[in-house]
């Protein structure tokens, strides 16, 4: 006990110091947790030899629940107005054409059977909220056309639509599957439960209006977890909960909501650390190189092609100017999410699990340090930075 003590302390202490350093060269912060990782697993300085996918997955699942519903507790949905539309067409349908592309491309370019290539796809199908938040809020990228909060709403709301596509495709290999039903369950109890508990406990911060931050916390914190297995357990969504629970909670005004909306941020950067801290641990590099080819063609093709090829499809007939759909297409980053579904199709199936979970390793690692690093290049090359905004506006916890 004492040493897991130990060891978390200075991995959140040498992360927190790496990233204030390294930050002022461009570094993603998430690439600073991978790298942190790597150094303590079984090839890196310290030769931790850890393989429990299973342990990983409880953690990694757990962690995601955070940084899901923080997604949608910091979105204002003010400052969306206009965009909401583009954003939930992007998460959902943009989510399925992705994987599917994907999935063909991994399939005929790459040679790998359909079951394998429809997984990658799946694990690679969402983008990643807390890189796009990160690199939004720390370089103050206020964009043009309401360009921010629609990155921030499809990236915040488009995790659990890989998940049941990822759930779906290893429900595959049980055989049983009905679809339609799944999806249907999925999604409307997820909806369901999500709208139920938000209703229940704007109710009850409503009416206790003595109490005090802490207890605000402990509620919102005890309601997010209760609507994640209630969802699971009648077969909806858990993700789906959180995020449409994170949204109604965190655009009504109550009473020391700032304070809480900086202690769920302190909360979800520790649970970005301890994912990415995690993959760095559990990756053997030299295991991953031998995936270092298709996973680099895979990460070409969804950004050059793929991610725009969708974007386009599904956003030109909705008013996009030329800038904010080639912006919309490179800031398709990859993050947490496909990390913990790969993770996932570990457990169910080691053989196939190994190379989805390399090829998403790889995948990820370059997205986060390509995409992540350009996009505010790309932000002023598409001439989509307004001056005169402010991002911050974008979030709940902005303040004049």
């Amino acid at each position: 006990m004492n040493n897991i003590l130990f060891l978390s302390s200075v991995v959140i202490i040498v992360s927190i110091f790496m990233y204030r350093y390294l930050s002022k060269f461009g570094v993603p912060m998430l690439l600073v947790f991978i790298s942190l990782g790597m150094i303590f697993g079984v090839n890196g300085i310290f030769k931790i030899d850890y393989e429990n996918y299973e342990l990983s997955r409880d953690i990694c699942s757990f962690a995601l629940i955070y940084i899901i519903f923080f997604g949608g507790f910091g979105t204002n949905l003010t400052m969306a107005k206009g965009i909401i539309k583009k954003s939930l067409i992007l998460s959902s349908l943009g989510v399925i054409f992705t994987s599917f592309l994907t999935g063909i491309f991994a399939h005929y370019i790459l040679k790998l059977d359909w079951y394998t290539s429809f997984l990658i796809g799946s694990a690679l199908g969402s983008t990643d909220a807390a890189s796009v938040f990160s690199i939004l809020r720390s370089h103050k990228l206020n964009l043009k056309e309401n360009t921010a909060s629609l990155l921030e709403i499809e990236s915040g709301s488009n995790d659990p639509f890989a998940y049941v596509l990822t759930i779906s495709f290893l429900t595959l290999s049980k055989g049983g599957l009905n679809l339609p039903i799944l999806l249907f369950k999925q999604v409307c109890f997820g909806l369901l439960v999500g709208y139920i508990f938000a209703k229940i406990s704007i109710l009850s911060i409503k009416k206790v209006r003595n109490i005090d931050s802490g207890m605000s916390m402990a509620l919102i914190m005890a309601s997010m977890l209760l609507s994640y297995s209630l969802s699971e357990f009648i077969g909806g969504n858990g993700y789906i909960t959180v995020y449409l629970l994170g949204v109604l909670v965190g655009n009504i005004r109550f009473n020391k909501k700032t304070e809480i909306v900086s202690f769920f941020n302190g909360i979800t950067s520790i649970m970005q650390i301890l994912i990415f801290f995690l993959l760095g641990l559990l990756v053997n590099p030299l295991e991953a190189l031998k995936y270092t080819v298709p996973a680099i063609l895979i990460m070409i093709a969804m950004t050059i092609l793929i991610r725009p090829f969708v974007v386009y499809l599904l956003i030109s007939p909705l008013k996009s100017s030329r800038g904010q759909k080639l912006l919309v297409s490179w800031a398709g980053l990859r993050g947490a999410a496909s990390v913990v579904f790969a993770i996932l199709v570990v457990v169910v199936n080691k053989k196939i699990g190994m190379i989805v979970f390399n090829i998403a390793f790889i995948v990820v690692l370059l997205s986060i340090a390509i995409q992540g690093s350009l996009l505010p290049f790309f932000s002023r090359k598409f001439d989509m930075i307004d001056e005169e905004g402010d991002v911050l506006k974008t979030f709940n916890d902005y303040s004049d």
